[in-house]
Parts: structure tokens; C-alpha cells; sequence
């Protein structure tokens, strides 16, 4: 199996983090745990994922997050960067599978199964490593971060599910249609 990586999966990266950045304060506060929210920038990193791979999901969550906690809330909260990186990562590793680009995202299987796999991402992400990370590496309480994860889990699923699948299905629509183009004699 053959794995390209080139220039558009760079400018990829460049938007994608630049995109996740600006998203950072669009926000809906999820009121019963604080510090959590549900942020559309999820469903942009989903989308680079699904799309160009686990490279540009990882750095667009990495980076994207990273860069996003310095510019606006002027320090980096590392224990919830990452886990943005492991969804983009794991959405990524079935790119190929979800057939974006090739126009075959709309069927139910793909959207199903691009469901499925961000729902588990994200439980991984949002259930263990944060709060783990949380614990390990700023010393919060369990039970404030685990309730935190949680919530944090449920939002990226309702934002990637709803939100990611609009952008991919629409893609996959518009990136099928134009693949059939043909030139001319």
C-alpha cells in the first residue's frame, strides 16, 4: 500500500490549524462541567482527518489546540492537546476507508462507520487520556476530571457527528463529482 504525502497534505495542515485556531472561541458552555464546551473546531479537524489522513489530523488537533490555548487564554493546557491529536490520528487511520475524495463518503456503511470510529476516538481521547493526563500532570481531582472528559466526549460526538458529517458528505459529493471530469479532444 502505497501512502503519498505531499504538498496538498501540507497546506492541509496550514489550514486546518489555522481554521482550528480561529474556532477556538466559538463555543457553547456545557454548564454541568466546567471548562468544557462544545467547540466546531472538532468537526474541522474531523473533516482534515477523514480526508487527508492521520498526519494532518494529528498535527491540526496538536498544533491547532496547542496554538489556539496560547493566542487566547495565554498558557497551553497539554493534558487536553493531546487527546485532540489522538482523534484526529485514529479518525485519520481510515481515511482511506471512508472514500472522501473519491466521491464515497454518502453511502450508510461509510457514514456509519466514520461514526462509529469517531465515537471510540473520542471515547479514548476524552475518557481516559485527558483525564488521566489531568491527573497525572496538573494533579486535579478524579472526580472533576473524569465528569469534565465526559462531557467533553458527548460534545465532540455531537459536534463531529453532526457537524463532520455535513462537511464530508458535501466534499465527497462535490470531490466525486469533479474527479469524473474529463479533457477534451
Amino acid at each position: 500500500m502505497e501512502k503519498k504525502f505531499g504538498i496538498k497534505e501540507v497546506v492541509a495542515m496550514g489550514i486546518g490549524t489555522a481554521l482550528f485556531v480561529v474556532l477556538t472561541n466559538v463555543q457553547i458552555p456545557l454548564v454541568i462541567a466546567p471548562n468544557t464546551y462544545l467547540q466546531p473546531r472538532m468537526a474541522i479537524m474531523a473533516f482534515f482527518a477523514a480526508v487527508f489522513g492521520p498526519v494532518v489530523g494529528g498535527v491540526i488537533g496538536l498544533f491547532g489546540h496547542a496554538l489556539g490555548d496560547a493566542i487566547f487564554y495565554g498558557s497551553v493546557w497539554w493534558s487536553w492537546v493531546f487527546p485532540e491529536a489522538v482523534v484526529g490520528i485514529v479518525i485519520g487511520l481510515f481515511a482511506k476507508k471512508f472514500a472522501v475524495k473519491e466521491g464515497g463518503f454518502n453511502t450508510t456503511a461509510n457514514i456509519i462507520s466514520f461514526n462509529v470510529i469517531q465515537v471510540v476516538s473520542n471515547a479514548v481521547a476524552w475518557i481516559v487520556v485527558a483525564p488521566v493526563l489531568d491527573i497525572l500532570v496538573y494533579s486535579e481531582p478524579a472526580n472533576k476530571v473524569f465528569a469534565q472528559g465526559a462531557f467533553a466526549f458527548l460534545g465532540n460526538v455531537v459536534i463531529i457527528g453532526v457537524l463532520g458529517t455535513i462537511l464530508l458528505s458535501v466534499y465527497s459529493g462535490i470531490s466525486g463529482k469533479s474527479s469524473d471530469l474529463k479533457m477534451e479532444d
